[in-house]
Order: C-alpha cells, then structure tokens, then sequence
C-alpha cells in the first residue's frame, strides 16, 4: 500500500483502537514513592536476595530522609520484629515489601519508631515509620531501601518500573502493576 495521509490515519486508528481494548481489559494500581531519595534498580542492591529478584520485582530508593510512607491504599500486612521492614496489601491485592536498608535486621529495631500496626488501613503518603538516618548509616551495610512486589507470580500481574530518578513520597509513581481484568 503507498504512503498517504488517509492511510496513515487509518493505521494510527486502528493500533488506538488496540491500545485502547488493552486497557479496558487490564486494572492498573500505581506504587507510589514511600520516601524521598533517589530510584534506582535492584540491580544495584549489594544483596542478591533482592538484585537476584528472590523477594520480587521492583526498585529501590537511596533516602534522603528517615520517614517511611505508604506507597498505596491499603492495609498494612507484616511488620517485622525488628521494625526494618514493613509489608502492604494494596485494594487490590497487589503485597508490597517495604525494606529498610540492608541489614539493618541486625539493629534489632534500634533507630526505628512505627507509626502503625500491623491490621491498619493506610492510605498513600501516611508515615508508616521512621527512623534515624544517621545511625542506619552508621550501622547497617547500606541504607538503600528496596519496594518490592511480592505476589507478581500470583494471577496475571505484570509490572512496569519508572524511568525517574528522584521519587516523592505520595506523587511519583515508582511501579505500575498491570492486572488482566476477569
């Protein structure tokens, strides 16, 4: 078929037209910055537990500040005994892994205060903890934190990760999980 004007509208039409059936038949819930800092792969995790992928897929923020906030809508699931790490179910379904630093487990919750319980209904951008950055720094082998689906093998998930650098707790979407719609 030779190029034209007519024609390339149509062929444009015809892929919004898929795109746009695509959509209908798939939920998105966006993961939202839990704290300040930098995103960065998981890839540059020093711990293969979470550069390896074993907890889940995700990213990983370099904080610039000691509060945690949660990245969804949701109900908080799992606190460690250790206050480190902090886990949330989103509405719909989606478990997200909130954990501090890197073996910061050793600290045996020195340096972290929660701000919830395990059962609470969160909503994007409430402190769920803080902590003091310093003494992380200090003490822990890195404080670089990765958010990681947990459950992305459950059902038909899949997951696209942001391209920005810098994330904003409560505004700059981090993950997009995409669900087919049954």
């Amino acid at each position: 078929m030779p190029f034209s004007f007519d024609n390339s509208i149509m062929l444009a039409k015809g892929k919004l037209k898929i795109f746009r059936k695509l959509l209908k038949n798939t939920k998105q819930q966006h993961i939202y910055a839990p704290m300040n800092g930098e995103v960065v792969s998981l890839d540059e995790v020093p711990d293969p537990v979470f550069s390896g992928r074993m907890m889940g897929e995700g990213v990983a923020i370099i904080p610039k500040d000691g509060t945690i906030c949660a990245p969804v809508h949701g109900q908080v699931i799992q606190i460690a005994p250790t206050k480190h790490a902090i886990g949330i179910a989103a509405q719909d379904g989606t478990e997200i892994l909130i954990h501090v630093g890197l073996e910061t487990v050793s600290l045996k919750g020195e340096g972290f205060k929660l701000q919830v319980s395990k059962g609470d209904v969160v909503s994007v951008g409430q402190p769920l903890l803080t902590y003091d950055l310093e003494y992380i720094r200090a003490h822990a082998k890195s404080t670089i934190t990765p958010i990681v689906v947990t459950n992305i093998s459950d059902g038909n998930r899949k997951i696209e990760m942001t391209k920005e650098k810098e994330g904003i707790v409560g505004k700059t979407v981090i993950i997009t999980v995409l669900t087919d719609k049954k």
